[in-house]
């Protein structure tokens, strides 16, 4: 009867797996969270290098701040007459003021003038308003310009008109301040200098050279 007994309830198998112990259990934690934050510490570092690269690329473009152009566009001659025996010449012809900003921001500018000169003396001028070229924009002026050799106390500008070519030039300088992200203002000063030049014989525009 004991034999019976013995075989319908057999003792419970041996357990021959692996059994953490505690301080094993410890040791895999403390590993889990030395990963957690070697993890941690990467994403911070790829973190600040991104920072770093994005303030760097707004610094060296959108924060960068650009002197404005200021030229004049095309000229439609309206009137031009040229008297070389006298000598003396009048014309009056439209054109642009043109200031273009290439900027993060608007540029405004002060109030100023285009002067137009003759072998260095001033036979005319026009004002620009005061205005603004916005963000990324150029300001376009409509202005018509009259020019007479009346202003002149020299009259040894017969050689140049009898040669059908007459050669101006104009100059003007802007000054006024770029603002940045509605915080940062930065004076900034524009100028030209366009050489002008009319054929005579066609009463036409032959070149205009701005810098």
């Amino acid at each position: 009867m004991a034999e019976k007994t013995q075989q319908a309830y057999p003792s419970p198998p041996e357990n021959h797996g692996y059994q953490r112990s505690d301080a094993e259990s410890l040791l895999s934690a403390d590993e889990l969270k030395h990963k957690k934050k070697i993890k941690l510490a990467i994403y911070v570092a790829i973190f600040v290098v991104f920072q770093i690269i994005v303030i760097t690329v707004i610094s060296l473009t959108v924060m960068k701040v650009k002197t404005p152009k200021v030229r004049l566009g095309n000229i439609n001659v309206q009137e031009l007459t040229s008297v070389p025996a006298t000598p003396s010449f009048d014309t009056k012809f439209t054109t642009q003021i043109r200031v273009k900003n290439t900027n993060w921001g608007p540029y405004k500018f002060d109030a100023s003038t285009v002067t137009f000169l003759y072998q260095g003396t001033a036979i005319g001028q026009v004002v620009i308003p005061k205005s603004k070229a916005g963000m990324l924009s150029t300001k376009k002026m409509n202005v018509e310009v009259s020019l007479s050799s009346s202003a002149l106390s020299s009259s040894n500008f017969g050689t140049e008109l009898s040669s059908g070519v007459l050669t101006i030039n104009s100059t003007a300088r802007l000054t006024g301040k770029v603002e940045l992200m509605l915080i940062m203002k930065k004076k900034k000063a524009s100028t030209m200098d366009c050489t002008i030049a009319f054929d005579l014989s066609s009463k036409t525009l032959k070149s205009l050279q701005c810098k």
